[in-house]
């Protein structure tokens, strides 16, 4: 039996921010050199962050990855340190790997290539890397072997971490860039558990943190013994530097790969600090989604320069929870509601609305439209005489709400936030131009339905009613029109919501779901709105994914398209 002290560096990085990234992975270098650590390992593509997209087709960009590994390289130690970094193959097509560098002593010492490239869902790393192709070296740390592997190399039964458990590895580390969505923890625990049980071999996950556009990264890196035991696990949505000790029993086989030998840091006695792994705790379902929303919203908004929000309050469950995310993941200094009333507003959503932004004690200012309503009826007058007033002008009330957001948002540089929620988006219920205009779509792929979860969920967090209850069970509307409810127009949001994950996270046909129970013609209708919308979706604002398919990088659909199921 053997002890390494490892350090997990689970980090929030910016995707092309090279300097920043490696002075941060130099800090986490120093801090597990200054431990004593064996070796520190840090995510997939850790100097570029992930997802590089077309960056990487930049020969000037990949150019100065070289430069900035050499650099981290050189300040490293007598810490193994574990580097996700874009590299240059001459020869192939693409000339380009998803690599690991393993730097030691002022200089990499090795490189291991990724081998299955995930192609699937957000994911289009065939349009870029190569595939490696050896599944070494092994790296020789007080005589324990040390298998690298990155992300999907060891999802596949049948991939490079069984044989290199075969071939003699007593420890794998598999570095990761693996997007969060609703589930995704438990479904990596489960694999993991089921390879080392398979291969009776420890593994090491490490994972990124932070956000990128739509996607968030969770963290939640974890060490799982042999037995498919998890023995350590790193916090969810937050950077963590982990420290541990970990007794690895070596196996007794002859190794067919490469091996590296690395000389250990030969750890000193210090008594008085704790390298004992640390267990997490695992969140709820409702607050890992609400995590995800709030971490990507934050990053989404400091990471492109903005440092302050705006976002419409109507007074209903979606603006509110917007507002709630905003406050969380900006602070209440740095969010700013902004009340619209009309003709068609409740003296309810008004008050709602107010008592919203004092309980999270957020500055409103309030500007009713009416006159800008009158100015544009009176405009359109003559142009629509004869006609019976309808969606139009409903709309046009949402679309003076979005220009007055966006030019404050002009004026003043802070990010517009939409409201919409995954239900409404799914089927059109929402303005072209209108409510969604704005920078950032946070819960774009939250269901009414789990709006209203959510919502609760934080209040029982505050230990109080921070969302106002009234807000939480009025029937929703939009208020366009007087008595207006979104069930003049739509399904029941259970009924809907159920249709949409069927047909849109399943891929289901209309007669698969007709099959399941739901009624015929309501099936019809909620597909039939969604096939037509593609349009509009493809115009909005990213927003944060938490389920298995959202909007965006997850589904492409042609606009023009005159299939059907």
């Amino acid at each position: 039996m053997s002890r390494l002290r490892i350090a997990i560096a689970q980090l929030n990085l910016v995707v092309g921010d090279l300097g920043a990234n490696a002075a941060v992975i130099q800090n986490a270098i120093t801090r597990a050199e200054e431990s004593d650590c064996d070796l520190v390992v840090f995510p997939e593509l850790a100097l570029t962050s992930y997802p590089p997209e077309d960056l990487v087709l930049r020969p000037a960009f990949v150019d100065q990855v070289a430069e900035t590994l050499d650099q981290v390289a050189a300040h490293t130690g007598n810490t193994l340190a574990v580097i996700g970094f874009t590299e240059r193959v001459e020869g192939e097509t693409p000339n380009l790997a998803n690599s690991v560098a393993l730097c030691v002593s002022g200089k990499v010492i090795g490189v291991y290539r990724k081998q299955k490239l995930p192609n699937y869902s957000v994911f289009d790393e065939a349009r870029y890397f190569v595939p490696g192709t050896q599944d070494g070296p092994l790296l020789s740390i007080k005589k324990i072997r040390v298998a690298v592997s990155i992300c999907e190399d060891i999802w596949s039964s049948d991939g490079p971490v069984p044989r290199q458990c075969a071939a003699g590895a007593d420890l794998v580390i598999n570095v990761n860039a693996s997007p969060y969505y609703a589930g995704r923890l438990a479904m990596r625990e489960e694999m993991l558990t089921e390879r080392t049980r398979q291969t009776g071999v420890p593994v090491l996950s490490v994972n990124l943190v932070g956000g990128q556009d739509e996607l968030v990264f969770d963290g939640g890196s974890m060490l799982v013994d042999r037995d498919g035991q998890v023995v350590a696990r790193a916090r969810q949505f937050e950077e963590d530097l982990m420290i541990f000790d970990f007794d690895v029993l070596p196996q007794e086989k002859t190794s067919d790969l490469p091996e590296i030998e690395v000389s250990p840091s030969a750890p000193e006695e210090e008594p008085d600090l704790d390298f004992t792994p640390r267990l997490e705790p695992v969140l709820s379902p409702d607050s890992e989604i609400y995590a995800a929303l709030v971490l990507g919203t934050r990053d989404y908004v400091r990471k492109n320069g903005f440092s302050e929000v705006i976002l419409g309050l109507s007074g209903g469950i979606d603006s509110s929870l917007v507002a709630a995310i905003a406050v969380d993941a900006l602070g209440a200094d740095r969010v700013t509601g902004v009340l619209m009333p009309s003709r068609f507003s409740s003296a309810g959503s008004i008050t709602d609305a107010t008592e919203l932004a004092a309980n999270l004690g957020l500055a409103t200012l309030t500007i009713p439209i009416e006159p800008a309503h009158d100015a544009f009826l009176s405009m359109l007058a003559e142009t629509f005489t004869g006609s019976e007033s309808g969606l139009a002008e409903e709309n046009l009330q949402a679309r003076i709400r979005g220009t007055i957001l966006m030019t404050i948002s002009n004026k003043f540089g802070a990010m517009v936030l939409t409201t919409g929620n995954k239900s409404e988006i799914a089927v059109g219920y929402s303005t072209l131009y209108g409510d969604m205009a704005g920078g950032f779509a946070v819960i774009k792929d939250v269901s009414k339905t789990q709006v209203v979860a959510l919502c609760r969920d934080r209040n029982r967090q505050s230990e109080g009613e921070l969302i106002p209850l009234s807000v939480i069970n009025k029937p929703p509307s939009a208020e366009l029109r007087p008595d207006q409810l979104d069930s003049d127009s739509l399904p029941s949001y259970d009924v809907l919501d159920s249709i949409i994950e069927a047909y849109v996270e399943g891929d289901l046909s209309l007669a698969d779901i007709i099959a399941s129970g739901a009624d015929p013609d309501t099936v019809r209708q909620v597909a039939g709105l969604i096939d037509r919308n593609e349009y509009k979706r493809r115009q909005g604002a990213p927003g944060v994914r938490v389920s298995p398919k959202a909007f965006g990088k997850d589904r492409r659909l042609p606009i023009t398209n005159r299939w059907s199921s």
